[in-house]
């Protein structure tokens, strides 16, 4: 089984082999000398010919250049904290924590040239409150093709990693994938969705990628990226959430010093968690346990705002009201919070 992560094994492309391209200079020679009437060129023409394929071979040699028409791993190529931030304040609702620790530790890791370890993040909270939303921004940000990129690789525990009994052969491709496309690009970003059904036990089998060590077996996975995305620790981040509420604070007076020590005891003793008594955590290798808030009533009509202006249509607040009105909020006393978060937003204005 391979992963629909356009990746390489061992550093070797997987998939169909390529033919070599060969330099144009070189290829020109080869047409002049095999065709017909390769006797009848003057010596000037050929030199002319040969001058021209000389000159677009420098152009090529220039990353800048080739780069325009093949996606490049710009190893040194700088973050645009200023598009990042953007985006995340214009596209993502109600979490005042995952702007702010994503942007300062993406920022923070890529203005480090010499960083000690790979990032990890681990991003909770329960469905439609932004998980992915936000990988997805961050993979743009770094690669222009953000998803679909051959440098960002998206692996989703139902889809790659199904059968709890082929563990140990999972953990043995899940080495060689990781391996492989870091040594193609140094600056992959690797995304694990759906954290919260992997089997226990498999993602140890990255530890050594994500740890302190300069080179594994000759490969720095120092630049790397390494995200995952999880529904396990939603209940804590609402406990507390409603707490706040209750004792009549702002969500927005929620620190991370507040939920990410017990966001990441409960991961770690969570046995329906990927995460559950992982050495990961053990060994304190994930940067940031990055809590996603549940989103109310108000988010929820953000979101319905947003999915309108995407599709080019004029913002209907008597629309935005029907969309927002038809989700179902928790607990279910206060009906605070949305049960789906944004989850369902474009299927629903589908209907109006």
């Amino acid at each position: 089984m391979e992963p629909g992560l356009r990746g390489v094994q061992s550093g070797v492309a997987m998939g169909r082999l390529q033919r070599p391209i060969l330099p144009a200079p070189l290829l020109l020679l080869l047409l002049l000398s095999a065709a017909p009437a390769a006797q009848a060129f003057e010596p000037i023409s050929v030199g002319i010919a040969i001058g021209a394929a000389s000159a677009l071979t420098g152009y090529l040699s220039y990353p800048d250049f080739y780069c325009r028409f093949v996606e490049c791993c710009r190893e040194e190529q700088p973050l645009n904290a200023s598009a990042l931030k953007l985006d995340l304040e214009e596209k993502l609702f109600g979490q005042h924590l995952a702007r702010e620790v994503i942007l300062k530790a993406l920022t923070g890791f890529r203005n480090n040239k010499n960083p000690k370890k790979p990032l990890t993040l681990s991003l909770h909270g329960w469905a439609g409150t932004g998980k992915n939303f936000v990988s997805q921004i961050v993979a743009e940000n770094l690669h222009p093709k953000g998803l679909k990129s051959n440098f960002v690789h998206l692996f989703v525990s139902t889809l790659h990693f199904p059968h709890e009994q082929e563990i140990k052969l999972y953990q043995e491709q899940l080495q060689k994938w990781i391996r492989g496309n870091v040594s193609a690009c140094e600056r992959s970003v690797f995304i694990f969705d759906e954290m919260d059904k992997l089997h226990r036990g498999l993602i140890d089998s990255i530890k050594p990628f994500l740890d302190y060590y300069e080179q594994v077996d000759g490969i720095s996975y120092r630049k790397a990226i390494f995200i995952f995305l999880s529904n396990a620790g939603g209940d804590l981040i609402t406990r507390m959430a409603l707490d706040f509420w209750r004792a009549g604070k702002k969500r927005e007076d929620i620190q991370l010093k507040d939920l990410e020590p017990v966001l990441s005891l409960g991961v770690f003793n969570n046995k329906n968690s990927g995460l559950w008594h992982t050495s990961l955590i053990d060994k304190s290798l994930i940067d940031y346990f990055v809590p996603f808030l549940p989103l109310e009533y108000k988010h929820v009509k953000m979101c319905v705002r947003a999915e309108m202006k995407s599709r080019g249509f004029a913002i209907d607040e008597e629309v935005v009201t029907r969309v927002a009105d038809e989700m179902t909020f928790f607990p279910k006393e206060e009906k605070i919070y949305s049960d789906k978060g944004c989850k369902t937003v474009q299927t629903r204005l589908d209907f109006h």
